[in-house]
């Protein structure tokens, strides 16, 4: 096992009051088990999207680059992402 270091943290009345009740409920011997469960998901999440800033700049400005959407509002997008969506998955139940 690793090494541990202590760290002091200061949470909101309301993050504090979710880490007692998720202690209270026996999901979690402990406040400090809550913190590093918490801190894992959010490493994993972080790892997984793995854009830095510089990378997600350069993505922003080439949709801007791109120019005008084809999309006449937001409502058509998701109708033609739910379009999309259901092609995928009823070629993976025909595979």
């Amino acid at each position: 096992m690793s090494a541990v270091e202590k760290r002091s943290v200061s949470l909101s009345s309301e993050l504090a009051a979710a880490v007692d009740e998720a202690v209270a409920s026996g999901a979690y011997g402990n406040a400090s088990e809550v913190i590093r469960d918490a801190l894992r998901q959010w490493k994993e999440r972080r790892e997984l999207l793995g854009f830095t800033v510089e990378e997600l700049r350069l993505l922003w400005q080439q949709g801007i680059d791109s120019g005008p959407s084809r999309f006449r509002d937001l409502d058509e997008l998701k109708a033609e992402g739910r379009r999309r969506l259901a092609e995928q998955r009823a070629e993976q139940d025909r595979a």
